[in-house]
């Protein structure tokens, strides 16, 4: 065979493997064409070892200035009752579950990068699960604030709600969904804690062995749990990590589905469906992947990891907030169409309401950002497109606040007796609770990623293996096929191997 045939079979083998696996999952370091765990580990731990810079410390000074302020309106709250908030006799629920929900919904995207696609053995999730789960937590945690301060006088109120033996034989009302969510939600808070923290162990013990001071040597020693990274060490890890993530994926359909079940058993009108659980947890999916979007895109820049989060997985983030917010988009067809179907004159005014109501603009708001706005990963540059993939994920979060206001708040403020309308306001409270939830999230965020790995370090190492294998497996198959192709002869006399990149 000629050699202007061998370098025609040699092309369409790259051009095949290029349409495969179009780009790598970690792609190589500047000054480092050929990754090992060494660079793996300089890469990604570097920012922990380096001196604290003054933009991370600006950053925590205001979110924590944020947390303060959370502070005084939760001691306002507490002294002065839940008056203080926007709610009145129509509008029972206004934006404190809005707040809760919307935070409940941010916090399934680490559950299901982490353990759904683990289960089917995603490899991409490699690289953003850590950053997912932490967020999950802190999204758990927030959303946690909103319900115990809604019942009032927590000290009094929580006593009741947990399910324990005690000497007066009075035990909690099971028919009440506030019972429900009090077993998802920390049921939930608990298996995302020990499924993060178990992937954090080889890592942490890898920076326990890299610590040069005596205290960080002690406080990453006594976290790793006396890690050995010996093989009956990681057999024992590998079965605890499916374990747990088993247990933890029908979590990621119960969740949402039980506190949409808060409403769905209402007779209030927009509230009595059945669409509410899949329309509950593909909008949950959809607002947590756009919350990991935002804040992963600039942290990848700021911690210097776009060669492990690279844009194929952001890619592969903006299709599946694709699909949710499709699903998302159905959801409110159906809702409409069931309303004017019904012939109820009461579900028909409750949907016709939120489109022409006082409060319309927040319903044209949340069509917007959730409908229309996830169309633009229908194509390649919007999808590739840094800039535009953090604009729209931005817009989706505010888009799912809107939903849930539209569905809770606007659904209330008329009700039955036309002389029981009456318009909602959020006070001061209100806001300064919100901002410091979300104040509070960001600092716990600043300070997982400066002294902990953002990514998870072992699984990396872990993926670069399976990468060179299978790099080369490729190789050996496409030196046999060129060696057929030239009758035997060897493919180095006609050409230079092929490998995964040219030049």
């Amino acid at each position: 065979m000629s050699t202007v045939a061998i370098a025609e079979v040699r092309a369409k083998a790259l051009k095949a493997r290029a349409e495969l696996e179009p780009t790598p999952w970690i792609a190589p370091v500047k000054d480092q064409p050929k990754h090992d765990d060494s660079n793996i580990n300089k890469s990604l731990l570097s920012y922990i070892w380096k001196d604290t810079d003054q933009g991370w410390l600006k950053m925590l000074g205001l979110t924590s200035a944020g947390v303060g302020l959370l502070t005084f309106a939760i001691i306002v709250t507490v002294v002065k009752g839940i008056g203080m908030w926007g709610n009145n006799k129509t509008v029972g629920w206004g934006w404190g579950i809005t707040n809760f929900v919307w935070w409940i919904g941010i916090g399934h995207a680490g559950t299901l990068i982490s353990a759904i696609l683990l289960l089917f053995q995603q490899k991409w999730r490699t690289s953003i699960n850590r950053f997912a789960e932490a967020m999950t937590l802190f999204a758990v945690v927030c959303a946690g604030l909103y319900p115990i301060l809604h019942t009032g006088r927590p000290w009094l109120a929580i006593y009741w709600l947990f399910p324990y033996p005690n000497t007066m034989w009075i035990w909690p009302n099971f028919k009440s969904p506030l019972m429900w969510d009090v077993f998802a939600v920390s049921t939930y808070l608990t298996t995302s804690l020990l499924f993060w923290y178990l992937g954090l162990i080889p890592d942490v013990a890898s920076l326990r062995d890299a610590s040069v001071g005596t205290l960080r040597r002690k406080i990453y020693g006594v976290l790793a749990l006396g890690w050995t990274g010996s093989a009956r060490a990681w057999n024992h890890y590998k079965i605890a990590y499916l374990l747990l993530a088993g247990i933890a994926t029908p979590l990621v359909l119960s969740v949402h589905t039980i506190v949409s079940f808060d409403f769905a058993v209402a007779v209030i009108p927009g509230w009595h469906t059945t669409i509410f659980p899949p329309y509950f947890v593909a909008g949950a999916v959809f607002s947590g992947f756009a919350m990991v979007c935002t804040l992963m895109l600039p942290a990848r820049k700021i911690l210097g990891i776009e060669h492990v989060i690279t844009p194929r997985h952001i890619e592969l983030m903006c299709k599946v907030m694709l699909l949710t917010g499709m699903i998302v988009t159905y959801g409110y067809v159906m809702e409409h169409f069931a309303s004017f179907y019904s012939a109820n004159p009461y579900e028909y005014f409750a949907f016709y309401n939120r489109r022409a109501g006082p409060m319309n603009h927040i319903f044209f708001l949340m069509v917007f950002c959730n409908c229309i706005t996830p169309h633009l990963f229908w194509t390649k540059w919007g999808r590739t497109n840094l800039w535009a993939v953090w604009v729209a994920s931005i817009f989706i979060n505010i888009g799912m606040w809107c939903e849930r206001f539209v569905i809770f708040v606007i659904s209330l403020h008329r009700d039955f007796l036309p002389s029981s309308w009456v318009a909602f306001h959020p006070t001061w409270v209100d806001i300064s609770l919100y901002v410091g939830t979300i104040c509070l999230f960001l600092t716990l965020m600043l300070l997982f990623v400066r002294f902990l790995p953002a990514v998870a370090v072992s699984e990396i190492k872990e993926l670069r293996l399976e990468m060179e294998h299978a790099e080369h497996a490729a190789h050996e198959a496409e030196t046999a096929t060129m060696a057929a192709a030239s009758g035997g002869v060897p493919p180095a006399a006609h050409a230079a191997p092929i490998s995964g990149k040219e030049g």
